[in-house]
């Protein structure tokens, strides 16, 4: 269903997930993405939510980030897509996370689903992304930078007296 999301979202030639890295980001020994999956009564699968934690520096909690959901179109209306959203928003609650959030592309019309479900788009917000070339260029510039008391290679930075 993932090739379907792209599909849907006009860029099939960019994913290139395979059932491999699925199951080892999901079922490894140190899975960092977790997912729920929306069936039908005969266990026909109807759609998806796939998500990682983020972490709020001002609230001091974590929260969900949805990387994707989607149902198929077939399932659409069914309350599927609104069912696992609100997996989502239970888990929020009951592990005290305080967000829930996403990224959506402006064109979608699962706009009015989203809002129907009482999310407000983030205006102020523009995501940004690090990718191909720039992503290596930037990578790069670790080999030339100083180690300060910040920058320990290898590892990810702590505070100074930890």
């Amino acid at each position: 269903m993932v090739h379907d999301l792209a599909e849907y979202e006009r860029a099939p030639d960019q994913c290139h997930l395979t059932v491999e890295q699925l199951d080892a980001a999901l079922f490894g020994p140190a899975p960092a993405l977790f997912g729920h999956l929306a069936v039908d009564d005969t266990g026909r699968p109807l759609g998806f939510a796939l998500w990682f934690l983020n972490f709020s520096t001002w609230a001091g909690v974590h929260g969900i980030y949805l990387e994707d959901l989607y149902v198929r179109p077939e399932a659409r209306g069914t309350g599927a897509g609104r069912r696992l959203l609100a997996t989502l928003a239970a888990i929020c609650v009951e592990r005290g996370y305080r967000r829930l959030e996403w990224s959506m592309i402006d064109w979608n019309p699962a706009a009015r689903f989203y809002a129907s479900a009482g999310a407000a788009p983030m205006t102020q917000w523009v995501p940004y992304r690090l990718t191909g070339p720039a992503l290596h260029e930037l990578a790069a510039q670790v080999g030339g930078m100083s180690d300060g008391p910040w920058a320990v290679p290898g590892s990810a930075p702590t505070h100074p007296s930890a």
